[in-house]
């Protein structure tokens, strides 16, 4: 017989584990369910690790342009104080019992195994440690479902079996490779390709599409593969792998033609998710699907909510967090606004950042909207000017000229990711351009060239 309670959650990432605790503290029966770790793929093998990363290869970057600005220093590279940061601060050697024993403490009870959805507001948990037999629940409220994303392998010949990496595994690196191979030329593969040569490996990112970054502004990432280039990463554009080898010490990867030889190889092709596994058949969902469609309240079904990368609105962790606050609201009966996805923010963190929010112009247009876009290079901004070194950068605007307000921005440059907050507030808001343009804007600040590219709306 099922074991009957309130709430279980399935899949106890950022968003997962922020609901579940929170319904747990309001008093109700909350089972979390996770198969690996608690706090999911972010503060693991994701967000927290990859930033302490970047953090350190840009230290390393600033040092490199003291001799522009400063005079001189002589810096070393060493990849043992990230590794250790990593593994004692971030991940507690990849180990979860803080968050467990924080859940617990709020009163929730975590269910070790694999979930899998058996009808409205019914789980079976499968695989757990101890070989016991499955656990059967049922949610007299709701299953909320959170299995996040996992990395995206593509069918290259020869790719199967190689040691090669994911995210999961360099965020584990104990050194820097003498070379890397990245495949992927999207957040993920960008990142860690400029983290990486910063370390002294020499990198190769092998892209697909004609571009990096291909879902953002064209001039972001013309702008990057501009940095690449002086800090001699190399780009193939439009490129795919067609082979893959491994013999013992290095891969040989074959890309148009050409064989490019890496001590290792990082697989970035993107996220995938697997609703076959957490089978939503049962709950008369597509199990071939990319997404689990969701309301704004995230409501999937009888019983059934969605949050986070399985709904297909990105893989970011701020999204999850979004959806899980609307899905405590709405089983406590506190009401609030839906999903509203109009300014939804995302950055990049390389060097520069490359934050944006909103829609770009190309899907602005594509909207059918009479677009206007205003363009600011930050080196032309007093604080651009004055940063000199790494300045690389620039403010894009884009409004829709009937109504008067930004649908979009990209703020790329130093702290990029940090200006975007006041864009972000501007599209969410629905702020009209003439009152932007009259705000005060500090001076001399990177987001003093908000007000230039507002001016030059055409």
């Amino acid at each position: 017989m099922a074991e009957q309670v309130d709430v279980v959650v399935v899949g106890m990432g950022p968003g997962g584990e922020d609901a579940a605790g929170r319904l747990a503290e309001a008093g109700l029966a909350v089972v979390g369910v996770e198969e690996r770790l608690v706090g999911g793929e972010c503060p693991y093998y994701g967000c927290i690790p990859s930033k302490m990363m970047i953090r350190a290869g840009n230290a390393l970057a600033e040092a490199d342009r003291v001799d522009v600005l400063a005079g001189h220093a002589d810096v070393r590279a060493d990849w043992a104080p990230v590794a250790a940061r990593i593994r004692d601060e971030a991940t507690d050697d990849w180990n979860d019992q803080a968050a467990v024993e924080r859940f617990v403490k709020k009163g929730g009870r975590l269910v070790r195994g694999t979930g899998r959805l058996a009808g409205p507001g019914r789980v079976v948990v499968t695989g757990g440690p101890g070989g016991s037999g499955p656990v059967e629940l049922e949610a007299r409220l709701a299953v909320v479902v959170n299995t996040g994303t996992a990395p995206a392998i593509p069918p290259v010949e020869g790719l199967a079996g190689t040691p090669y990496w994911t995210n999961r595994q360099i965020l584990r690196a104990t050194e820097a490779p003498a070379s890397l191979l990245a495949l992927g030329g999207g957040a993920i593969g960008v990142e860690l390709a400029q983290v990486f040569r910063r370390f002294g490996s020499a990198v190769t990112v092998v892209e697909a599409q004609d571009r990096l970054l291909a879902v953002e502004e064209p001039e972001a990432c013309e702008l990057l593969a501009r940095v690449f280039a002086a800090e001699g990463i190399e780009v193939r554009l439009g490129a795919r792998a067609q082979r893959v080898s491994h013999d013992g010490t290095a891969f040989t990867v074959t890309v148009g033609g050409e064989e490019l030889v890496a001590e290792r190889l990082l697989v970035a092709t993107g996220r995938r998710v697997d609703l076959d596994r957490l089978g939503v058949a049962s709950v008369g969902l597509d199990p071939t699907a990319r997404s689990i469609p969701t309301d704004e309240r995230m409501r999937a079904g009888e019983k059934l909510y969605a949050i986070g990368d399985v709904v297909g609105r990105g893989a970011f962790t701020h999204v999850s967090m979004y959806h899980a606050d609307i899905v405590v609201r709405e089983l406590l009966g506190e009401g609030g606004p839906g999903a509203d996805y109009r300014a939804l923010s995302r950055v990049t963190f390389t060097d520069p950042e490359v934050g944006a929010v909103g829609l770009t112009e190309a899907q602005a247009r594509q909207a059918g909207l009479r677009v206007l876009v205003g363009l600011a290079p930050l080196p032309e901004a007093a604080r651009g000017w004055i940063h000199k070194a790494g300045n690389d950068g620039f403010i894009k605007l884009v409004a829709d000229a009937d109504r008067g307000v930004l649908v979009g921005a990209t703020s790329a440059g130093p702290m990029g990711g940090e200006v975007l907050s006041g864009l972000a507030v501007a599209v969410h808001g629905e702020v009209p351009v003439d009152r932007l343009r009259h705000m005060i804007y500090a001076y001399p600040t990177f987001h003093r060239a908000i007000e230039t590219a507002l001016h030059r709306l055409a």
